[in-house]
C-alpha cells in the first residue's frame, strides 16, 4: 500500500514501539501522544507530540529499527504514512523535504539535550550518595568525640580544683605556677611520630605508670605520649604531695586535648568537602571562567573520595607552571568524574590511577591514566557513541564519554582521545588556553 490511511487508538495504545523496523510515518491528526525511550534500565519521557506534529520518520530516513516508542495518552487520530508514499513526498516536493529537515534537527536537538540531562542526574545522583557518606563519617566522628570531650572536660575541671586547692594547703603555688606552664607548652605543640616510635614510648609509659599504681594506666599513656609527656619529665613529680593528682590531671587534660583535635580535625573535612563540592560545580560564579585544572582535578578526587579508598591509588604528575585556561569549570569537572569514574569501574574498584598533567604546542594537556584489562581494540573507535557501553545493564548509560567528547571538542575546541592495550588505557584531553578565536581541527 502506498496511500495514506487514517489509523484510530485509544488511550495506553502504543503506535510506535522503541526497536521495531520502521516502515510508516504518522501526522497526528487529533489527541496526545507521549515520546519515551529506554536506557539501561531508565525509561525517560521525551517529549509530547500534539496534532499537526509527524512522528516515526527518523527510522525511515534512517531505515533503522525506531529509536523511541510512542504511545496515545487520550483517544487519537493519526494518518498512516507508508515509506514508499513517504519517500515519494520528499522526491517531489523540496517544501516536505525542508520541512522534514527542520523536524530531524529539532528531534535531534531536543534528544540530545534531554539525555544530557538525563546522564547528569544520574551522575548527580550517584555523586550525591557517595557525598553522604563521606560526610557522614566526619559528622559522626566529630559528634563521638565531642560526646567524650565534654565527660572528660568535667573530669578535668574537678581535678584541676583538686590540684590548686591542695597547692594553697600545701604552700606550693611557685610550684603549681610552674607546673601549668609546662603543661601548657606541652598542649600547645603536640608530638608528630611515626607509628612505630609512638608505640614504643606508650609501651614505655605505661609501663612506667602502672609500677607507680597510676590508675587508668592503659588510657593515660597513649594521650600523654602525643603531648611529649615522658617518663624522664613525669619523674620530677614523683616524692611530692601531688604526683598521683597532677599524673591524672595531665592524663585527663591530654586525652581532652587529643579529642579537641580530633573535632578539629573532623570538622575541617567536612569544610573541605563542601568547599570541594562548591568548587566543584562552581556555584555562584559565572559559566566560563579562568579555571586551575589543578584544583579542578582534586576537587573530582575529593569528590569521588567514597570509590576510590576501596582500593584505588592516585599518582599525581602534575606540571608546576601549568597556566590557567579558559573554560566551562563545571562542565571540565564533568569529564574528569566520567573518565575517572570509568577508571575505577574498568578495574573492579582496585588499581592505579596515573594523573599528568603539562603544556605542549601552547596547549593544557591532561592524561589520565589506569592500569586496568584496557579496551578492546575492535571497539575503541565507538566509545564515544551516544549509548555504546561495555558495562552491564543499569550499570551505565553509554552517554558518560559520548558527553565527555562533546563538553571537550565542541564546547571547548579541544581534543579528547585514547590509547589502549591491556593493562594501560590513557584518556587525553587537550585543551586551548583560550575558547575563543580557537578552531577545532579533529
Amino acid at each position: 500500500m502506498d496511500m495514506a490511511e487514517p489509523v484510530s487508538l485509544h488511550a495506553g495504545d502504543v503506535l510506535i514501539k522503541q526497536g521495531d523496523l520502521g516502515d510508516s510515518a504518522y501526522v497526528i491528526l487529533s489527541g496526545e501522544f507521549e515520546i519515551q525511550k529506554q536506557t539501561g534500565q531508565s525509561l525517560i519521557k521525551i517529549d509530547v507530540r500534539n496534532p499537526g506534529d509527524v512522528v516515526g520518520e527518523m527510522a525511515l530516513l534512517s531505515r533503522g529499527p525506531r529509536n523511541a516508542t510512542v504511545i496515545s495518552k487520550t483517544d487519537s487520530e493519526t494518518l498512516r504514512i507508508p515509506q514508499e508514499a513517504f519517500e515519494k513526498l520528499l522526491e517531489s516536493s523540496s517544501t516536505a523535504a525542508i520541512a522534514v529537515l527542520h523536524w530531524v534537527i529539532t528531534r535531534l536537538t531536543q534528544n540530545e539535550s534531554l539525555l544530557h540531562q538525563q546522564e547528569k542526574m544520574a551522575a548527580l545522583g550517584t555523586m550525591s550518595a557517595g557525598l553522604a557518606h563521606e560526610l557522614n563519617n566526619p559528622a559522626a566522628a566529630a559528634q563521638r568525640s565531642a560526646a567524650d570531650l565534654n565527660k572528660y572536660l568535667m573530669k578535668w575541671q574537678t581535678l584541676t580544683h583538686q590540684i590548686i586547692a591542695t597547692a594553697y594547703q600545701e604552700n606550693q603555688t611557685g610550684w603549681l605556677n610552674s607546673f601549668m606552664n609546662e603543661a601548657t607548652r606541652h598542649f600547645a605543640t603536640p608530638l608528630k611520630l611515626n607509628a612505630l616510635d609512638r608505640i614504643d614510648l606508650v609501651d614505655q609509659l605505661q609501663s612506667w605508670l602502672e609500677s607507680n599504681n597510676v590508675a587508668s594506666a592503659w588510657e593515660l599513656a597513649p594521650a600523654m605520649v602525643n603531648f611529649g609527656w615522658s617518663i624522664e619529665s613525669l619523674e620530677r613529680l614523683k616524692g611530692t604531695a601531688f604526683f598521683n593528682l597532677s599524673i591524672q590531671w595531665l592524663g585527663t587534660g591530654s586525652l581532652a586535648m587529643g579529642l579537641l583535635s580530633e573535632v578539629q580535625h573532623a570538622t575541617e573535612r567536612l569544610t573541605q568537602i563542601v568547599h570541594a563540592m562548591k568548587s566543584y560545580t562552581y556555584l555562584d560564579q559565572a559559566p566560563l571562567l579562568e579555571v586551575d585544572i589543578h584544583e579542578g582535578l582534586e576537587n573530582t578526587l575529593v569528590i569521588m573520595q567514597h570509590k576510590l579508598k576501596k582500593g584505588v591509588t592516585i599518582k599525581r604528575d602534575y606540571s608546576a607552571n601549568l597556566p590557567r585556561i579558559e573554560a566551562y569549570a563545571s562542565e571540565l569537572n564533568q569529564v574528569w568524574t566520567n573518565i575517572i569514574d570509568n577508571a575505577i569501574d574498568a578495574m573492579n574498584g582496585k588499581g592505579e590511577i596515573s594523573i599528568r598533567t603539562y603544556t605542549e604546542d601552547n596547549k593544557v594537556v591532561v592524561e589520565i591514566t589506569d592500569n586496568g584489562p584496557g579496551i578492546p581494540e575492535e571497539i575503541q573507535a565507538r566509545i564515544y557513541e551516544p549509548f555504546f557501553t561495555t558495562k552491564p545493564p543499569g550499570k551505565g548509560t553509554g552517554l558518560g564519554l559520548h558527553i565527555s567528547h562533546d563538553i571537550v571538542a565542541n564546547r571547548h575546541r579541544g581534543l579528547l582521545l585514547v590509547e589502549s592495550k591491556p593493562g594501560e588505557t590513557k584518556f587525553k584531553v587537550i585543551l586551548p588556553k583560550q575558547i575563543k578565536g580557537e578552531s577545532n581541527h579533529e
